[in-house]
């Protein structure tokens, strides 16, 4: 199960990973808290009228095209985008969006669905929420509240027995490490070393070293024979990303050979994990590579 803040989330964090275990046969749900209504379109293509009137809508056209490329399940959590706000001092969040809600009310629902999908593994933000974004902050609480309390029987019995679902307790709790230090520094260094101008040159003058870095990094899940269905799945969400931008400028050839994985934080498992780091999120769930978990 991976849980994201919003439609795209999915296809910018883990998606390559989601493609890898999809196609060894692991079922994987797709959990999206909001339906991304305050987003901006960041495709200059698309910057229209009729595409800003129907944003919330197009939006949804654009997570079914992803879902269906990535070979997910998806569903819709229904809280409403908080927005990214901007100024000094922060501006509140609009009332009753979903930064603005309780994260042990929020997760009821979340609750729910890992009671009737009953993974194994779930992936979502750190607390940091991956940049702090108000809807990523909250993704991170109210997975955390979810992955403790789905396989207590006390805990939300609204979605307990009584509403025909047993307790369930997923094995392991990953946050993503998209972005981190090494990853953006072997791409750099890469793309110099190749004559080809880098996009991170910016990026890495600027960066703020933090505890939550590549440190953290406990998973590394070789995929890059899925980057391009990634890639692909990134273009469907087609008013959330420049086809022209930095984050296809770097050759699919050098991104397989620079760094081929994605990677995670192990943050919580409630089984013996052995020698880190990983190379799979199912690392002591399964014995052999043939050996597929199977919700439920």
């Amino acid at each position: 199960m991976a849980v994201h803040a919003h439609p795209d989330d999915e296809s910018s964090k883990g998606a390559a990973t989601m493609a890898r275990y999809i196609g060894e046969g692991v079922e994987v749900l797709v959990v999206t808290c909001t339906g991304g209504e305050a987003g901006s379109i960041l495709n200059p293509a698309l910057d229209k009228p009729e595409i800003v009137e129907r944003l919330p809508e197009v939006r949804r056209e654009e997570m079914e095209r992803a879902r269906a490329i990535l070979g997910v399940r998806q569903t819709w959590l229904g809280f409403v985008d908080s927005g990214l706000p901007e100024g000094d001092p922060l501006p509140p969040l609009p009332a009753g969006t979903f930064g603005t809600l309780d994260p042990r009310e929020a997760a009821a629902p979340l609750v729910r669905l890992i009671r009737e999908f009953r993974p194994q593994v779930i992936t979502t933000y750190d607390e940091n929420g991956g940049y702090p974004h108000p809807d990523h902050i909250m993704t991170h609480k109210i997975s955390a509240v979810a992955f403790e309390a789905a396989g207590d029987p006390e805990r939300y019995p609204e979605h307990g027995v009584d509403a025909g679902l047993a307790p369930w307790q997923p094995l392991k709790l990953y946050y993503h490490l998209t972005f981190h230090k090494a990853r953006i520094l072997a791409l750099h260094e890469a793309m110099t070393a190749r004559g080809l101008e880098s996009p991170y040159g910016e990026r890495l003058e600027n960066w703020i070293d933090r505890a939550e870095d590549s440190a953290r990094l406990t998973t590394s899940v070789e995929c890059a024979d899925f980057f391009e269905v990634r890639d692909r799945a990134l273009l469907a969400h087609a008013t959330q990303v420049d086809p022209d931008g930095p984050w296809f400028r770097v050759p699919m050839d050098l991104q397989r050979e620079a760094w081929p994985t994605e990677d995670y934080q192990l943050a919580r498992s409630l089984i013996e994990v052995g020698t880190l780091p990983e190379d799979d999120l199912f690392a002591g769930i399964r014995s052999s590579p043939t050996d597929l978990p199977s919700p439920a």
